[in-house]
């Protein structure tokens, strides 16, 4: 089973290339605020309990959010493999995720981290910004502080990765097709 996280921050281009993933090599997409809405929705039991925290305007609880993704992985059992979207964010979180695919007798097979250069990323979400109508993507403070927010909290998540040999520092440089090149080569390699 082909088991990816896609890292990097705001604006590096996770969201255009998980398409190009998910399509490429037959991956579900496992994406944390998709999977709590549905949850929510559908009225489980932990979408329920999700739903009384954040509406306190608390964080879901990183137990709640694991259980979450196990009933996603045990209702895709057949799958080729998973793509991880927003998760994990902290070592504790990649460490209940690493607990919970030896359960299910998979692992992560590679964390592919996009690497762009600071003012790539402005640029970026300015840009998408102006097409997405998003206010977060247009205000260049808020953009600098998700930036910073991204290196200091999530991008140690990467060291996680990292001593277990599983991290692969990818170009975010360049064309889409360029940079989805890469990744392929990465995942290619990591598969065999």
């Amino acid at each position: 089973m082909l088991n990816l996280v896609l890292f990097g921050p705001p604006g590096s281009g996770k969201g255009t290339q998980s398409a190009k993933l998910i399509e490429k090599y037959k991956l579900i997409h496992l994406s944390t605020g998709d999977i709590l809405r549905g949850e929510i929705a559908g009225q489980t039991p932990l979408g329920l309990e999700a739903k009384k925290k954040m509406d306190k305007g608390e964080l879901v609880p990183d137990e709640v959010v694991i259980g979450m993704i196990s009933n996603k992985l045990d209702a895709n059992a057949n799958a080729t493999g998973f793509i991880f979207d927003g998760f994990p964010r902290t070592t504790a979180q990649a460490e209940a995720l690493d607990n919970l695919l030896t359960k299910k007798k998979t692992a992560i097979t590679v964390m592919l981290s996009l690497d762009v250069e600071k003012q790539e990323l402005v640029n970026r979400l300015l840009n998408r910004g102006k097409d997405s109508g998003r206010a977060d993507d247009q205000n260049i403070d808020v953009i600098e502080n998700r930036i910073a927010v991204y290196n200091k909290e999530t991008a140690v998540v990467g060291d996680y990765y990292k001593k277990q040999n599983k991290l692969q520092l990818i170009h975010g440089m360049g064309s889409v097709d360029e940079i989805f090149d890469r990744l392929s080569k990465a995942i290619d390699k990591a598969k065999n």
